[in-house]
């Protein structure tokens, strides 16, 4: 829909100059265009770098502070999604009005200086309030890069950029295996338990991986800000009283102020919203009670009810991009289709290092490198050709995208089995390859999906908005899932099998967003322009 008139914006030929603050830019597709994509892939590289060193840690991190396998899952998945998620909707929404490439590389140092600090945490609770930070910065790198990404390229070749930006996924996970075995391996090697200044691999392994992001932060401020619309031959309309919007929105997801925002929108609103704190309560408390694991269901439930709060103050503000996303069917079965196949992806992402170290007679260096190669390699080359293959399905299917994250959630079922069963490490490995190849290649699809159902101007909201729902199913609930059935059962291939139960629902939703995705992308337009004048804002 390149070149058509957007609700909210002004066709390049009546732009009357460029806004304040941002450079004439190179043209779309450009070679610069992909020079900004490298360096963004860089930035996706780190984040799952910093975010992944804990699967290769997690032995050691048991050992030191006596972890259960749901703690582990809930460290690495809860603690972490939760505030991602619960940050991620302002950030995106600020991504959406206020200089992307400043907010990127502040964000990129905060979590970088987290990641550092994970590693001088001297209890439990140090590290968990150190992966939140981790969490609250990671917030603003794909509302970011997804805006960014698709002002520098055209519709055609937008689901090859986002593959290609998404590499950084199994990049950042390789990396992450092959320098924390490495670490781990050689410090105890020549250290002990004990090496200079008291510290130990593990700590080490942090400081390592969380120091290069400071460097990246700077190299970051120096790419150029790009249009917003470039690639759509649109501008929109100029933003306008940024940071007052931005606390509003911290406070439509951050309890208690919620009550306060959802007042200032009428009675109703604040019932509404005082309803779903109350039975987001009662649920938590259930669960907890049914499960012992109160950190775990307090945190998901904050979560859900700030994704409830987010929409329903999104509702009020931007009527428009509310009617393109949680109002939109397609979006919705999208965000949860590709959230559950993401769970897959997430817990084999963590759980592989610790069933190889628990089932095999590997040690901590050559898992962490074959891994590392593994993820490396055929995850990269999984997101790419999974982004390529989605850009190719696209312009045979109008539902191209999601066959591809439906092939992409089944297919890697039976290796995954056949991994938890497996007593051979060079089998183990072997399966280990499509689980990664293939596993990877619905995040490009899902990706470019949620970025043509909605306006330019609404893109990091619709990120966010995605990465909300899909971090609240995917890293929230799966990783910890996979740890609470082992040590319920005492196996970790049973809860890893255990997982498996998502693919199922990734598919019904998948096929259902499908059935809907190109009457979507075709109304957008006129939906938005009709949400605006039903609220009197046309």
């Amino acid at each position: 829909m390149t070149g058509s008139r957007t609700a909210g914006a002004l066709p390049i030929a009546e732009r009357p100059h460029a806004a304040e603050g941002v450079a004439e830019t190179p043209a779309v597709d450009s070679p610069y265009a992909w020079y900004v994509l490298v360096v963004l892939m860089g930035v996706y590289t780190l984040s799952w770098m910093d975010r992944t060193i804990l699967s290769i840690l997690a032995e050691d991190l048991k050992a030191r502070f006596a972890l259960t396998d749901a703690e582990l899952g809930f460290l690495h998945g809860t603690a972490f999604g939760v505030f991602y998620a619960l940050f991620g909707y302002p950030l995106g929404r600020l991504a959406d009005r206020w200089k992307r490439i400043r907010l990127l590389s502040i964000c990129i140092g905060i979590w970088s200086v987290m990641t550092m600090a994970c590693g001088v945490v001297a209890n439990v609770g140090q590290l968990i309030t150190a992966r939140i930070g981790v969490g609250i910065g990671e917030a603003a790198v794909n509302p970011s890069a997804y805006s960014l990404l698709s002002d520098w390229f055209s519709r055609g070749r937008r689901g090859t950029a986002l593959g290609i930006y998404s590499a950084g996924f199994y990049l950042g996970q390789g990396l992450a295996f092959a320098i924390g075995g490495l670490v781990l391996f050689h410090w105890a090697a020549s250290f002990g338990d004990d090496g200079p200044f008291g510290l130990q691999g593990w700590q080490v392994a942090f400081f390592i991986v969380g120091l290069p992001g400071l460097a990246v932060a700077a190299l970051v401020s120096s790419l150029r800000e790009p249009r917003r619309g470039l690639s759509d031959g649109t501008q929109p309309a100029e933003e306008r009283n940024i940071w007052p919007r931005f606390l509003d929105d911290v406070a439509s997801v951050l309890p208690p102020f919620t009550f306060y925002q959802a007042a200032r929108s009428g009675k109703a609103m604040l019932v509404a919203n005082v309803a779903a704190a109350m039975l987001t309560a009662l649920c938590a408390g259930w669960l907890i009670g049914a499960t012992g694991d109160r950190l775990q269901w307090i945190a998901l439930g904050i979560g859900c009810y700030a994704a409830f709060s987010s929409a329903q103050m999104l509702r009020r503000r931007d009527p428009a991009t509310f009617a393109l996303t949680w109002r939109t069917p397609a979006f919705v079965h999208t965000m949860i289709g590709f959230g559950f196949a993401s769970m897959l992806t997430l817990n084999m992402g963590f759980w592989t290092a610790p069933l190889a170290l628990r089932s095999l007679p590997v040690d901590k260096a050559t898992v962490g490198m074959v891994l590392g190669i593994t993820a490396a390699v055929c995850g990269m080359a999984g997101v790419f050709l999974g982004g390529r293959l989605s850009d190719l399905m696209l312009r045979r299917f109008p539902a191209g995208r999601t066959y591809v994250g439906l092939a992409s959630a089944v297919i890697p079922v039976p290796f995954v089995i056949g991994m938890c069963m497996t007593g051979s490490p060079w089998l183990f490995f072997l399966l280990n390859v499509p689980v990664v190849f293939v596993g990877i290649m619905w995040m490009a699809a899902g990706a470019a999906t949620i970025q043509e159902l909605v306006q330019p101007r609404m893109r990091g909201t619709a990120s966010v908005t995605y990465f909300l729902v899909s971090t609240l199913l995917g890293a929230a609930l799966g990783p910890y899932l996979v740890g609470k059935v082992s040590s319920a059962t005492g196996s970790l291939a049973t809860g890893v099998m255990a997982g498996l139960l998502a693919v199922p629902i990734a598919c019904l939703s998948l096929w259902l967003a499908g059935r809907r995705v190109q009457a979507a992308e075709a109304t957008k337009d006129e939906r938005a322009l009709a949400a605006m004048k039903g609220a009197g804002r046309g």
